[in-house]
């Protein structure tokens, strides 16, 4: 029998309802109750997703192997959580989101190929850097990859 055959495509809005059923089923997997997330998840990331390709250059990639869809990532230029006093050429950040390989295919490089074609993305749209929140799984795949711990601190409130 033949080795599968990976794929790996610009999603188009026909494949939003998977990005975003993969992005629902990313956050169960990082064990998040489905009581905490909200009824309407769908909705909110199809519209989500809408306005980031119309307004922050979003592009959704989408993981084949053979003819089943595994995996999917999006990224788009970060709007930023306060206004932009640099230069675009010296900070100008794009965001990558909603990593995701379905179980029966994990461990097999598809999200760090996905987070890769996620990155030449961004380069391509001239941003400075690349910007993600890394799941405990993720961060030793982002951290080969060259992403580097940042000094992001919280405070529960």
């Amino acid at each position: 029998m033949p080795e599968a055959s990976l794929t790996i495509r610009s999603a188009t809005p026909t494949d939003d309802e998977l990005i975003a059923q993969h992005f629902y089923q990313m956050w169960r997997d990082n064990q998040v109750p489905t009581e905490q997330i909200r009824p309407d998840w769908q909705t909110v990331t199809l519209e989500f997703l809408a306005t980031a390709r119309d307004q922050l250059g979003y592009q959704g990639y989408i993981a084949s192997l053979d003819a089943a869809m595994v995996g999917s990532v999006g990224c788009q230029l970060f709007s930023g959580l306060y206004p932009s006093l640099i230069h675009r050429d010296q900070r100008h950040y794009g965001y990558i989101w909603g990593v995701y390989v379905e179980s029966a295919y994990r461990r097999q490089g598809i999200g760090r190929k996905l987070t890769e074609v996620a990155v030449e993305y961004l380069r391509s749209q001239h941003c400075t850097h690349a910007i993600l929140h890394a799941s405990p799984w993720g961060k030793p795949v982002y951290e080969q990859i060259g992403f580097i711990p940042s000094n992001e601190m919280r405070l529960e409130l």
